[in-house]
């Protein structure tokens, strides 16, 4: 047989013996002989260390690495590059479940730091660990929302979220029996002005907004909240985790229920996953939050251990009475956002927040200095990201950026490009992409 099997003659004749048959031949003979593979494999012939290397090496020289002033959600980070050390330690390393808290002491360990901080992040009582991705986190909370209520399955939804998450919590809401009403925009931001009138319409379960939202505009919710509590709606903000280190947090707001994405803290974009969904709400709403939480308490002899504390999962308890069927997470990409946030620490944190606001800030002035750009949502406040009209082929645009070594932002209209700015960006690069701008072209003669 083949080399890389384990099996000895001896073995297989036992096999074949037990199920009644001969040979191979006979045991595969209803198999057609025409779908069978002829011959032997196409394998490549073996190579040593060195030559493997040098293999990879030159497939990783065939990629076009670009500089990064697209966001959308996710976002070029700096990295400590201790990160992948400390992550790759036997105690931490996981990407699953722990399931005997005995012998899962490191894995627990870092979840109660990361609920720590990312209870902290947010202004929140408690956080889960952890949800899939920002929006299968929003999608959770709606569900969470109508589990709470009881007798709402209605929950409203700003215009201005993310339409990548909009499509995931609209997946949910229709297989689990939830109806999303939408709060309408105007120039770019949520008309909060309609929220009393669309909550006293009928019995509204939750209220979902974005901070930032989709176009990166910095959103008022003063009140917000106060409408949502009057018609016994949970409000539900969700945030890209980096950015409330500088901006108000869910708490500040009174939110019920924060969620969103947590690639900000230091993840690797890595062509589009795997990411982290954070979910943290008020300790009244706990017990109905999805997930799990990990808890600190002392073993027999005296000693500080970390325990399970709550588990709303299906498998944990009866699936009649679960708040979520999601049965598992990246539990190493809150292993990463964990450390990333120890060394960084709070100053850290909003440092890097800030080097982005301000550099996205000297971008946008630039680039409406060559006359060929206008405000896309006139007078709204933004943070690190940001749209902008152009008045030529934005299509060519972006390919020309993209040509010389910069993904240009992401397009939101035939005309609206949306570019984001992270501490990673320096003025230089910032200088180098406005300069690519084509001039205006000459007025005709008359």
């Amino acid at each position: 047989m083949f080399k890389y099997f384990p099996h000895t003659d001896a073995d297989i004749q036992r096999m074949l013996a037990v199920v009644g048959v001969g040979s191979m031949d006979e045991l595969y003979a209803d198999v057609p002989r025409e779908v069978r593979l002829q011959g032997a494999y196409d394998l490549p012939a073996a190579m040593s260390e060195t030559e493997v290397r040098r293999f990879f090496d030159g497939l990783c020289a065939a990629n076009s690495v670009k500089t990064c002033f697209a966001g959308a959600g996710v976002y070029d980070h700096y990295i400590p590059a201790v990160i992948p050390q400390i992550v790759s330690r036997s105690e931490y390393l996981t990407s699953y479940t722990p399931y005997q808290a005995e012998i899962s002491q490191g894995t627990l360990h870092y979840i109660f730091e990361y609920q720590t901080m990312m209870a902290r992040l947010t202004g929140m009582d408690v956080s889960n660990a952890s949800m899939y991705d920002g929006a299968t986190a929003t999608a959770e909370a709606a569900m969470m929302a109508c589990g709470i209520a009881r007798k709402s399955r209605r929950v409203l939804v700003a215009e201005t979220i993310d339409p990548k998450v909009m499509q995931v919590v609209q997946t949910y809401a229709r297989f689990h029996g939830i109806r999303l009403d939408i709060i309408p925009q105007h120039n770019g931001a949520a008309d909060l002005s309609t929220l009393p009138s669309l909550l006293a319409q009928e019995p509204t379960a939750g209220v979902i907004v974005q901070q930032p939202n989709r176009y990166g505009i910095i959103e008022d919710f003063d009140d917000a909240a106060d409408a949502c509590h009057a018609a016994k709606a949970l409000f539900i903000v969700n945030s890209v985790a980096a950015d409330l280190a500088l901006l108000k947090t869910p708490g500040e707001w009174g939110a019920d229920i924060a969620v969103g994405e947590a690639q900000s803290l230091g993840l690797p974009m890595a062509w589009g996953g795997p990411y982290l969904g954070y979910l943290c709400t008020t300790e009244k709403h706990m017990r109905k939050m999805p997930g799990r939480i990990v808890g600190q308490t002392v073993d027999q002899d005296g000693r500080r251990a970390y325990v399970l504390t709550l588990q709303a999962r299906e498998q944990h308890i009866r699936r009649q009475k679960a708040m979520s069927n999601i049965c598992s997470n990246e539990s190493l990409m809150a292993l990463w956002a964990t450390i990333y946030m120890a060394l960084m620490g709070k100053q850290g944190l909003r440092e890097a927040a800030q080097a982005g606001c301000d550099g996205a800030h000297y971008l946008h002035r630039a680039l409406l200095s060559t006359g060929r750009f206008s405000e896309a949502f006139p007078g709204r406040e933004f943070f690190n990201e940001f749209c902008l009209r152009y008045d030529g082929d934005l299509e060519a645009l972006q390919q020309r950026w993209l040509d010389a070594g910069f993904f240009g932002g992401v397009r939101v209209a035939d005309d609206v490009v949306m570019l984001a700015v992270t501490e990673q960006r320096t003025r230089q690069e910032a200088d180098t992409l406005v300069g690519l701008v084509p001039e205006a072209a000459p007025a005709p003669h008359i």
